[in-house]
């Protein structure tokens, strides 16, 4: 575009409010009134009487060392909490220009550090559960989505191995019973006893590590004829997140056959710029918000901080634990995240219209009557969900203008397009 055009098109729309501001003060002068370089108001301002050793501007009846329109360039040199006078054209030239005001709030209000995350499951309750012994997949009883308990059976299973394991228990409780019988009668020595119950508890040892408890060895040395089958079990309670295991299907010791996930509790990665890093405490409270779960807010604690900064994206990962009790939260869904690093209560807030950007400085407009406003440096704070805290320069029971301020602003600027007081 044009480079004349841009300046026209930012230039405009300051004009055209200042020319608003300008014409009601002549809209409201009786004919032949004096037309002081376009500043006579329409209904004067009473007179202010000069503080002690400070000379008053005439035209603007405010101090001449605070009148903003006499000096522009005020609004470079002023500290939070000082200000300069900006008087109107006439009393009613901020309600022709829709400038509202009000009073800020009184709240809470949380400093943050904003970050995008991504969800997954929780590392420390995840699980693959694997067959334990090769063999025959004869009975799956879960599915993807199903809710199990800790050390529900999952799945069954044939195998040669586990055939051959209980087929050795069986056969070394049969030798104990024999060696027990032999022995009351004295028939047979200790040592041959001791043997057959070495023998026969290694045997069931086998079984053990291969899953079987104390009651299903007893079950089976009982009953040596019926099929075995090994239960796998969930190691602890959770939902089923993958599945591969298939009924009649061959497996290996070792395969994975199901995805165990406890999704009660979430982990949120998170890339923390390096520039906020100072201000991120392990402990503090997480926020996530959700693009596909609008109006929710989920909490959780920052847990993990890494110790390296990418040296291309110039972020730290750091996660967080959030609490997800309804499950709406899925694993590789992204949110936005507040690392809530400090709590105000009964801060001053006001929405962001009400501040206004000036020299490098946060200004906002304090109505002092009809027609006269102090353009104050003011400090800021937090911001969020449409509010933004004023740490300092601001008072509880300010009235301040908080929507349509442009034309204030541009009626303190105007006088570096040439339109400033007739003494300059």
């Amino acid at each position: 575009m044009n480079t004349k055009i841009i300046c026209k098109l930012t230039i405009l729309p300051l004009l055209a409010a200042v020319g608003l501001l300008t014409a009601c003060s002549k809209q409201s002068e009786p004919a032949g009134q004096d037309d002081h370089a376009g500043h006579k108001h329409g209904e004067p301002a009473a007179e202010t009487k000069a503080p002690p050793g400070k000379k008053m501007c005439a035209e603007h009846n405010v101090p001449l060392e605070e009148c903003g329109i006499c000096r522009p360039l005020l609004a470079g040199t002023l500290k939070p909490g000082e200000s300069a006078k900006v008087r109107l054209a006439s009393n009613d030239s901020a309600d022709i220009a829709g400038v509202q005001t009000a009073a800020p709030t009184v709240g809470t209000i949380a400093d943050a550090v904003e970050c995008y995350a991504e969800l997954t499951f929780n590392q420390n309750k995840l699980a693959q559960i694997a067959a334990p012994v090769g063999g025959i997949i004869q009975e799956v009883s879960v599915d993807l989505g199903s809710k199990v308990e800790e050390k529900q059976p999952v799945v069954k299973i044939w195998s040669a191995s586990i055939a051959e394991a209980v087929a050795k228990a069986v056969l070394s409780h049969q030798t104990l019973d024999r060696e027990r019988k032999l022995r009351a009668e004295r028939v047979t020595s200790e040592k041959d006893l001791q043997q057959a119950e070495a023998e026969h508890r290694a045997a069931c040892q086998q079984l053990r590590t291969q899953g079987f408890t104390e009651e299903q060895i007893d079950a089976l040395v009982a009953k040596p004829n019926d099929q075995v089958l090994m239960d796998v079990r969930a190691p602890f309670a959770g939902e089923i997140v993958e599945r591969t295991a298939v009924r009649g299907a061959l497996v290996e010791a070792g395969k994975s056959l199901f995805t165990l996930a406890d999704r009660s509790v979430m982990w949120a990665m998170l890339n923390i710029p390096e520039s906020a890093l100072a201000r991120v405490k392990i402990g503090q409270t997480v926020e996530l918000r959700v693009e596909s779960l609008p109006g929710q807010t989920f909490t959780g604690k920052l847990t993990w901080i890494g110790a390296e900064v990418d040296e291309k994206s110039r972020m730290a990962r750091a996660r967080a634990e959030v609490a997800n009790p309804d499950g709406l939260l899925k694993a590789r869904m992204f949110a936005q995240a507040r690392i809530l690093t400090r709590q105000a209560e009964g801060a001053l807030l006001l929405p962001p219209s009400a501040i206004q950007r000036m020299e490098g400085r946060s200004f906002v407009f304090v109505k002092l009557a009809d027609d006269l406003f102090d353009a104050r440096v003011v400090r800021l704070g937090a911001k969020f969900d449409g509010k933004v805290e004023i740490i300092e320069g601001l008072k509880p029971q300010e009235v301040v203008a908080v929507n349509h301020v442009f034309p204030l602003k541009s009626a303190f600027l105007i006088s570096r397009l040439g339109a400033g007081c007739a003494d300059d």
